[in-house]
């Protein structure tokens, strides 16, 4: 029987046949397909014609098809619908493919022939693109180590392995523990909260198997349980099992996972020639040293701070009316927060979220899209990799321009968070192909028969994922290597954040913030209180994010630290950390820094971009107009259609003529001085 993996993909839009594909599929064609790439590596390091942009440059950027094929449905099952034979294959797949890439890497003749190209680019006649695409290939073969030697080659061959292997148990020990919680609820329990939230710890019962009620550590259930429980004991109890993922001892206990990968990666940094992680980590970074990270996250810092400690002296006066004793704690924030908020801005979340419905902020986003860059979308049925998954086809003056994947529920089998990934990336050479964009998120799954139904976060989520997936589906580059979100660390999140702005757009919400029950509109008293709670609490989410930009920092821009969760303590009380706040993301479950080296040394990127978004979003401001047609096409033609084919602060310097300072951020969050 032939492997799905393996054959041609007579599929609609080439997307992988998911119902055809067995998990007993995946090992052999991986092993097939690594043969495959090898031997086209070999091909062109053995090439005895002399080094060209074609049989060298190009030439690798055509290499791997078949690999891409595998890994691609691979890991979007693993991330969005994992199983223990999943998490098997993923435990044996990363060593291999970690030591496979070393090879490439560490392949003498090959470099031989990338860096003769670039010793003598000024010779080849190569556009704009093809010179781009030579100094990223000769670049990521010099920072992957390309250029060592003897035991300092054999060294880093071992490190990549096993740094693939501890991200992978890292993952799937924090998964492991999200999966395996769970906190049973009485009726009584569930009086005090809104009917959205007891139906959906309901439906969280039914699908773990229990005859009532429960809460999980899906984001989107504890966090509106905190907001909404009032029994304090409770909401310990919940918060304590949430702060405590990937650290309560045992098999799935990440602290020790975390030292060693911290001493790994200084020690691949100073192989590389890099006093530590953070200065190699952050040279081809926008910020491109840890000083000017370090900067801009103190210089948010002091404000937030401020902001979160007056905030909590309010919310202390509302804890001891309710008659509970002092100390302000980390599991009465939201909660006191909720209260407050009623109190200041009149808004009630369990009134607004029935104006939230999911299928309607999907069509928001879409119409936002339509409008701004004249995009279309239809639904198709297509066999996804879960039955939750929802497909569009996404057009454009009725000519295909992507499959766009949408797959919002939480389930146990999806590691938490949200993200956008892409199945296949676009590109035009060596293979002209359109991308297959997958969004993916954690959103309370209702009980069958009711809508789902988001809070005002979920939706800001929703708009953030779709942002990413725009800079995805409108890339219109030469090469794969540069396409879409393929762009620096610390300018990926613009596009995402910057479209998070348009949930925010006053006629966005009018039409389509409808009643669930009777399709009116948000009432216009009820908007306005929405729009003017934006930077409600805004000091206490600063602060969370802060303060776990400066550990990831910290941790890398120095020594490995022999303890971690010491280091981190002590990162902590050097800022001044409330004590009623916690990072947002502790080091034993802070996936972004130690599943991979993605966001290592760059959690701080959200912050950096939102320097830009703000300032992005005031250029549709100052023509009056948030779907201005002329600043929408910039936008396109300048960074969203660019991805990486040019330095990151060059393409936001042609959008907006200068690069921006940290005004706009800080007024955007409430935090400017009065």
């Amino acid at each position: 029987m032939t492997n799905p993996l393996l054959a041609p993909w007579d599929t609609p839009f080439g997307l992988p046949p998911f119902d055809k594909i067995r998990d007993e599929d995946f090992a052999p064609a991986l092993e097939e397909a690594l043969a495959a790439h090898e031997v086209e590596i070999a091909d062109i390091a053995d090439n005895p014609d002399a080094p060209s942009f074609d049989n060298t440059i190009l030439a690798l950027e055509a290499s791997g098809e078949k690999l891409e094929k595998v890994l691609a449905p691979f890991f979007a099952l693993a991330g969005a619908d994992s199983t223990p034979a999943r998490e098997a294959l993923q435990r044996e797949f990363s060593p291999k493919l970690a030591a496979h890439f070393a090879d490439i890497n560490a392949n003498r003749d090959l470099f031989a022939r990338v860096a003769m190209l670039w010793e003598t680019r000024d010779e080849l006649g190569l556009d704009a693109d093809q010179a781009r695409l030579l100094y990223l290939s000769h670049r990521g073969f010099v920072r992957a180590g390309a250029a060592l030697t003897g035991d300092k080659a054999k060294r880093m061959k071992e490190i990549m392995g096993r740094l693939a292997e501890l991200g992978t148990a890292f993952t799937q020990n924090l998964l492991a523990d999200e999966r395996d919680w769970f906190m049973e609820l009485a009726e009584a329990d569930l009086a005090p909260l809104p009917a959205w939230l007891a139906s959906a710890a309901r439906a969280a019962g039914e699908e773990r198997g229990k005859d009532g009620p429960v809460i999980t550590l899906s984001r989107s259930l504890i966090t509106p349980f905190l907001q909404f429980s009032p029994d304090r004991a409770l909401r310990q109890k919940a918060f304590s099992a949430w702060t405590a993922r990937g650290a309560g001892g045992g098999a799935t206990d990440n602290r020790a996972i975390v030292t060693e990968i911290l001493a790994l990666r200084e020690e691949r940094a100073h192989l590389l020639g890099y006093d530590n992680f953070a200065r190699f980590k952050l040279e081809p970074e926008m910020a491109h040293a840890p000083e000017r990270v370090r900067a801009l996250l103190k210089q948010v810092w002091d404000p937030a701070r401020e902001a979160a400690l007056s905030d909590q002296a309010e919310m202390e006066k509302l804890l001891v009316a309710d008659g509970e004793a002092l100390p302000f704690q980390p599991w009465d924030w939201r909660y006191y927060a909720e209260k407050r908020r009623k109190v200041l801005h009149d808004i009630d979340e369990t009134a607004l979220k029935p104006y939230l419905q999911l299928d309607r902020m999907i069509e928001a986003a879409f119409d936002c899209a339509n409008r701004l860059f004249g995009l279309e979308f239809e639904e198709v049925t297509l066999p996804g990799y879960h039955p939750d998954c929802r497909h569009f086809e996404v057009k454009r003056n009725g000519e295909h321009l992507a499959l766009f994947i949408g797959d919002y529920f939480a389930r146990g089998s999806k590691r938490s968070g949200a993200w956008c990934s892409a199945i296949r990336s676009q590109a035009k050479l060596p293979r002209a192909q359109s991308p297959i964009v997958v969004n993916v998120c954690n959103f309370t799954k209702p009980a069958k028969g009711e809508p789902a139904l988001l809070s005002y976060d979920d939706a800001r989520t929703l708009f953030h994922e779709f942002g990413h997936a725009l800079h995805q589906m409108l890339s219109d580059v030469t090469f794969e290597r540069v396409s879409g979100t393929s762009v620096s660390r610390d300018f990926v999140e613009l596009p995402s954040q910057l479209y998070e702005h348009w949930l925010e757009v006053p006629e966005v919400l009018q039409r389509f913030a409808t009643h669930v029950e009777t399709g009116e509109p948000m009432p216009q008293e009820m908007l306005d209180k929405v729009l003017g709670a934006a930077t409600f609490d805004m000091g206490f989410a600063t602060v969370e994010y802060i303060a776990s930009a400066l550990v990831d920092l910290e941790f890398h821009d120095g020594p490995a630290p022999a303890d971690p969760m010491q280091k981190q303590q002590e990162i902590l009380d050097d800022i001044g950390m409330p004590q009623a706040i916690v990072m947002r993301h502790a080091t034993p479950q802070f996936a972004h820094v130690f599943s991979g080296d993605g966001y290592s040394s760059g959690y701080y990127s959200y912050m950096w971009s939102e320097v830009m978004d703000a300032d992005a979003f005031e250029a549709f401001e100052e023509a009056g107009d948030a779907f201005d047609p002329k600043i929408a096409r910039s936008l396109e033609e300048n960074i969203l259609s660019k991805g990486g084919s040019v330095e990151a602060d060059e393409l936001y310097t042609r959008f907006r003529g200068r690069m921006p300072g940290p005004e706009a951020l800080l007024k955007g969050r409430g935090l400017a001085a009065e």
